[in-house]
């Protein structure tokens, strides 16, 4: 079961005007599953997107970057669960294209104008026949309240929707924000397997979204880990409308522009944050915060060792208060000049150590108080300067090797 995850509610979901959702059993691995769901963006829609840096990346992440690279106005994304179309060569960018080109037929617009996206098994061959058949239904389903379905549309893993929503005041006008994400498993988002998509109707200048979309997955996305694996198909999408009322924001310096921006990283993170929630397997949801040090990066450095520790994530798991763990991690990220003398370590409210050693009034008991909560912080001091930053992870148990073993059969 998630971690403190609400039921998703499809009411508190703000249709986004410009875009309508469809979604289609085409059999793509299972029959009598929900998995191809097509976004239908009005004509002047602006996108932009984030991908994975895995050199192995997907057919459909080299196809969505061509088409991105060419110009065009997109009009549509495609996305399928149950194939990742990964490991799959030049068939399998061949299907990746031919999706594109069966979708934009339909639509009477160019092939560069939509963007395909898989998730699923890799290495396998996209039955791509299953998901040109697919299509008309998913078009005939195209509604702009179909957020919350899409959300389980593009299901793997996954035990429950993700989906977040929020409205703003932009310029005196209500800007709607609405997005949906998927992943529970190999999960170290490195740009962002992941799939996020949100969409807003504000009004902004599209040169400014590219630089938005980084934003916004560096401060989310790329701030989670579940088990250390950067998948091939990580792929987070923007979409602006522009069919609010807002007068155009044309810097995101400015009173509007981060009035936007912030509810758009409220979004964001909520889908982060729900992707660790779901962690395959996981009980409990850890914040690990680094301060002190020289720069974000080497926070966040050490954020990771700590959050990628297989030996810290299953004495999370047993509520075993072996904190060692964390300190040998904190030595291990690569800090070659760290000084140990400095270190200070909190979970949440208890003080672990100090000056680099074991704290004189701490007990063990009050690290296993802390460690049998489902919600969890960890914070390290590095004693080197005013930088800090924080990951967001989970514990390591059993299901998640059950879960793992078993994900093809």
């Amino acid at each position: 079961m998630p971690v403190n995850l609400p039921p998703l509610d499809p009411a508190q979901l703000s249709p986004i005007a410009g875009v309508r959702i469809g979604i289609a059993q085409a059999g793509v691995r299972k029959a009598n599953r929900k998995d191809l769901t097509v976004f239908l963006l009005d004509e002047g829609a602006s996108v932009a997107g984030v991908f994975t840096r895995n050199r192995f990346c997907a057919a459909p992440v080299q196809v969505c970057r061509d088409h991105l690279t060419a110009g065009s106005t997109v009009r549509a994304l495609v996305i399928n669960t149950g194939n990742a179309n990964a490991g799959t060569g030049a068939p399998g960018l061949a299907h990746a294209r031919q999706t594109c080109e069966a979708l934009a037929s339909l639509l009477h617009c160019n092939p560069a104008q939509v963007l395909p996206f898989s998730t699923g098994v890799i290495m396998e061959p996209l039955p791509v026949e299953r998901i040109v058949a697919g299509l008309p239904a998913a078009l005939a389903d195209a509604q702009a309240d179909h957020w919350a379905t899409a959300a389980e549309g593009i299901m793997t893993t996954d035990t429950v929707p993700k989906a977040a929503s929020v409205q703003v005041q932009v310029g005196g006008k209500t800007v709607s924000i609405t997005g949906i994400s998927k992943g529970a498993g190999m999960i170290r988002p490195n740009m962002a397997t992941m799939l996020g998509f949100v969409a807003t109707d504000a009004c902004i200048d599209p040169a400014l979204l590219p630089a938005l979309a980084k934003q916004l997955a560096d401060g989310s996305f790329n701030r989670i880990t579940i088990d250390g694996d950067t998948s091939t198909n990580d792929s987070f999408m923007l979409i602006a409308t522009h069919k609010a009322d807002n007068a155009s924001i044309t810097s995101l310096n400015s009173v509007d522009g981060q009035a936007l921006v912030q509810g758009l990283m409220q979004v964001a993170r909520q889908l982060a944050h729900a992707i660790v929630r779901d962690g395959e397997g996981a009980t409990k949801f850890i914040t690990v915060q680094v301060e002190g040090g020289r720069t974000g990066e080497e926070c966040r450095q050490v954020a990771y060792a700590i959050a990628h520790s297989p030996l810290v994530k299953t004495a999370f798991f047993a509520s075993d208060p072996n904190l060692g763990r964390i300190l040998a991690a904190v030595g291990y990220a690569g800090i070659e000049d760290l000084d140990q003398g400095l270190i200070e370590l909190h979970l949440d409210d208890v003080h672990v150590v100090s000056k680099g050693g074991r704290r004189a009034e701490y007990r063990e008991e009050d690290g296993q108080r802390v460690m049998k909560g489902s919600e969890i912080t960890v914070r390290v001091g590095l004693g080197r300067g005013t930088a800090t930053d924080t990951v967001w992870t989970c514990d390591l148990s059993h299901e998640y090797v059950t879960i793992n073993a078993d994900y093809r059969s």
